[in-house]
């Protein structure tokens, strides 16, 4: 399985919710087994600059790759790429094999 975490800063505070629109517009790609948008909670007690998260997880590296290609992905990036500052991403695979004690 992969992770799909991706995180974002507002240009303008007053944006998120627009940010977060523009966002939620992943949440009905099929290709993803979970999508999730969120307000970043900020109380980390060292940095806070992060207003939202995206978080997937999907199969396998093609599942990842349809997502990324499809139209409402496109159409997110043109809603929240004006309105964002900064953009960190990160894919990495986890195992799906349960672990013994």
């Amino acid at each position: 399985m992969i992770r799909h975490i991706v995180l974002f800063t507002a240009k303008d505070k007053a944006h998120i919710d627009r940010m977060m629109e523009g966002l939620s517009i992943l949440t009905t790609i099929p290709h993803a087994r979970r999508i999730e948008v969120a307000r970043n909670q900020k109380s980390d007690q060292i940095g806070n600059e992060i207003d939202v998260v995206v978080y997937g997880e999907f199969d396998n590296e093609m599942e990842l790759a349809s997502y990324k290609a499809h139209e409402l992905y496109k159409e997110s990036i043109r809603r929240v790429r004006p309105l964002r500052e900064i953009r960190f991403a990160a894919d990495y695979y986890v195992s799906t094999e349960p672990v013994s004690h």
